[in-house]
C-alpha cells in the first residue's frame, strides 16, 4: 500500500505555481558583497519611474552608503515582538499585503522568524506576499541554499542552520549574482565596511580567508549559471524539442545521515533537470515505529520535512520486499532515474547472496530506468 506523506502542506502550497507576484533574488558568496546596496539601488530606480515600491525589511548593518539609499523610499514599520524579555523586530507581512505595493524589498531571505510568528521562516513570508500578487526583490547568501549545505560545511567548517529550499530559486523569475573578487571582499572587511572593528580580526582569521572565499564564489557563480541554463532549457528548448521528462526517485532508509545526503543530492539533480522528484521510504517490519528508537523516528520525520521543503513528494510504503516496493512506485510515478546511497559493503556479493536486488535490476533494465549510486 503506497501512502503519500504531506509534511508541511502549507509550504507545498506556497511553492506551487499559483504565485502571482514575480520573484527576483540577489545571490552573494558571503555577507558584505553588496546585495542590500544593489536592492536599494534598484528600489530607487523603480521609485523614480513611478513604481509603487516599499521597503519591507532591510538590514544596513550600520553601513552609511547603504543607509543613504533608503532616503526617499517608503519603509514599512517593523513588527515589534517581545521574546524572552527582549524587544525584537520582524517583517510585518500583514502590513505589506494590506498596503498592496507593486514591489516590495525584503532582505535576508534565510532568516528564521521569532517563535510564535505565523511562519517559521522569512522565505515563507515571501511566498505569502507573492501569493497576494506583489512582486518581491530579495537576497540570500550561497551558504544558505539547502542542497549545498554540506559543500559549504566542508569549505568553511561551519554548518549553517538557516537555510532556504532550492525550490525557491527555481521559482524565481530572475536570479542575479553579486560578485566580488576575494581581494576586494577582504579589503572591505579590513576597512570596517562589513563588521565592527572588534570583529575584523576574528572574521579575517575564520571565514574571510582567500581560499574559502574563492570556493564560495565558485559555488555562487555555478548556482546562478545553472539557474540561467535551466531557465533556457525549460522556456526555450522544451518548447521546440520533445524529449523524455525526468522523474527522479530518491530511495532512503532510516539512517539519518545517509538519507540526508541522498535527499540533498537528488534535489540538486532534480534542480538541474528541472524535474519532478520523489523520496521513497520502504518501511520493513523490523523498522516499524514500535521497534526503532524515538531519535530515529524524529530524524526520519525531519528528513521527510526537509525533502518536502526541497520540492519532493514523499512516499512511504510498508513492505518487507524492498525491490517490489521500489518497482511499484517506479511504475506508478513513471520514474526515469532512481537515486540510491553508496552501499557500505560489497555490492556484488550482496546481489549474489540475496535475491533482493537482482530482480530489481532486471526489471529496471526492462523499464529503461537508470540507477544513480550517490557517494
Amino acid at each position: 500500500m503506497i501512502s503519500d506523506i504531506n509534511i508541511e502542506k502549507g509550504d507545498e502550497d506556497r511553492m506551487s505555481n499559483t504565485a502571482t507576484g514575480r520573484l527576483k533574488i540577489y545571490i552573494g558568496m558571503s555577507a558584505g558583497v553588496g546585495k542590500s546596496y544593489r536592492m536599494l539601488q534598484e528600489a530607487q530606480a523603480l521609485s523614480k519611474e513611478g513604481v509603487n515600491i516599499l521597503v519591507g525589511f532591510i538590514e544596513t548593518h550600520g553601513r552609511k552608503e547603504t543607509e543613504a539609499l533608503i532616503e526617499g523610499l517608503r519603509v514599512v514599520p517593523r513588527r515589534e515582538v517581545f521574546y524572552k524579555g527582549k524587544r525584537l523586530e520582524e517583517l510585518d507581512v500583514a502590513a505589506v499585503i494590506l498596503l498592496q505595493p507593486a514591489v516590495v524589498v525584503i532582505d535576508e531571505l534565510a532568516h528564521s522568524n521569532i517563535p510564535g510568528s505565523k511562519n517559521e521562516k522569512r522565505w515563507q513570508d515571501v511566498m505569502d506576499i507573492l501569493h497576494a500578487g506583489i512582486d518581491v526583490i530579495t537576497a540570500v547568501n550561497i551558504q544558505h541554499i539547502e542542497s549545498i549545505n554540506e559543500d559549504v560545511k566542508l569549505i568553511t567548517g561551519v554548518e549553517v542552520k538557516e537555510r532556504v529550499p532550492d525550490r525557491i530559486l527555481q521559482m524565481a523569475n530572475e536570479v542575479v549574482n553579486i560578485d566580488l573578487t576575494a581581494e576586494e571582499l577582504i579589503k572591505r572587511v579590513k576597512e570596517g565596511k562589513i563588521y565592527d572593528q572588534s570583529k575584523i580580526q576574528q572574521a579575517l582569521t575564520n571565514f574571510f580567508q582567500p581560499e574559502k572565499i574563492l570556493q564560495l564564489r565558485e559555488l555562487a557563480l555555478k548556482e546562478v549559471a545553472g539557474q540561467v541554463e535551466r531557465k533556457v532549457d525549460y522556456e526555450i528548448t522544451t518548447k521546440k524539442l520533445s524529449f523524455r521528462h525526468e522523474h527522479l526517485l530518491a530511495c532512503i532508509s532510516s539512517n539519518h545521515e545517509v538519507a540526508q545526503r541522498i535527499i540533498r543530492k537528488t534535489a540538486r539533480l532534480a534542480s538541474y533537470y528541472n524535474s519532478t522528484w520523489y523520496v521513497l521510504y520502504v518501511q520493513r517490519q523490523s523498522e516499524s515505529f514500535s521497534r526503532i528508537s524515538l531519535a530515529s523516528q524524529r530524524h526520519l520525520i525531519n528528513n521527510f520535512k526537509n525533502a518536502t521543503q526541497l520540492g519532493a513528494e514523499v512516499i512511504q510504503i510498508k513492505m518487507d520486499n524492498i525491490a517490489e516496493g521500489i518497482m511499484e512506485v517506479v511504475k506508478q510515478k513513471e520514474i526515469t532515474t532512481i537515486c540510491m546511497g553508496k552501499p557500505r559493503f560489497n555490492f556484488l556479493k550482496y546481489i549474489l547472496k540475496t535475491g533482493v536486488f537482482y530482480p530489481l535490476l532486471k526489471n529496471l533494465s526492462e523499464e529503461d530506468v537508470d540507477i544513480v549510486i550517490l557517494s
